[in-house]
């Protein structure tokens, strides 16, 4: 891409967000399986009182294949209050294979079908990029932080200049280690939390509030 064009496309999306009054407007982002969903879901829950979720969650990865948005969600915390419009985004990957999802007995039609849906999901939380405020990026504290998806996902952020809240989740199990990821890429604020069991959620809010308000 020539620097002109890079310009163009800078210039664009800074007009789109001086022009957007009112809201901040954040992805949640992360590999599949991380619980961005179950992040997503539990946010409307404390702070809508909306009776709609993101969507369902599930153990077969790329559950969520299209990017889910809710306009006005406000969090108040500890003084601090930001109104946001959060999209909840597919989750990232290097690579795709159909016989993964057979793996999880899924049949080859809906494992290709459903890996076809799964590489178009990545391309539109691709897209949805250039079209943030800031990121919410989920990991899962019970793995290792140093995987390509977080390394080009974190690039890619910086790239872009977005402001980033990492969020160690799933720290309900045994194996959970958030200071992984807090050593892994220090030069981004860190939240450790379980969307799952509700757990350090008012600081995760409390940084939301400070992040992005």
């Amino acid at each position: 891409m020539g620097i002109f064009k890079k310009l163009r496309l800078n210039v664009s999306s800074l007009i789109k967000k001086i022009f957007r009054k009112g809201t901040t407007r954040i992805g949640i982002y992360g590999p599949p399986n991380a619980g961005k969903t179950t992040l997503a879901n539990r946010i409307l829950r404390d702070w809508t009182d909306e009776e709609e979720t993101f969507g369902d969650t599930s153990h077969i990865p790329h559950e969520t294949r299209r990017a889910m948005r809710k306009n006005g969600v406000v969090i108040n915390s500890n003084g601090g209050m930001v109104e946001l419009d959060i999209v909840d985004t597919p989750g990232l990957a290097t690579k795709i294979d159909f016989h993964d999802f057979m793996k999880h007995g899924l049949k080859e039609e809906e494992a290709k079908q459903r890996a076809k849906e799964a590489t178009e999901g990545v391309i539109e939380a691709i897209k949805w990029l250039d079209d943030l405020d800031g990121v919410l990026l989920v990991m899962d504290s019970t793995e290792d932080p140093f995987t390509q998806v977080n390394v080009v996902v974190i690039g890619n952020m910086e790239a872009r200049n977005l402001p980033l809240l990492v969020v160690a989740n799933k720290t309900d199990l045994v194996s959970s280690a958030p200071q992984r990821i807090a050593t892994a890429f220090p030069q981004h604020p860190m939240v450790a939390i379980s969307a799952l069991e509700g757990e350090n959620l008012d600081e995760l809010y409390e940084a939301i509030a400070e992040r992005f308000g």
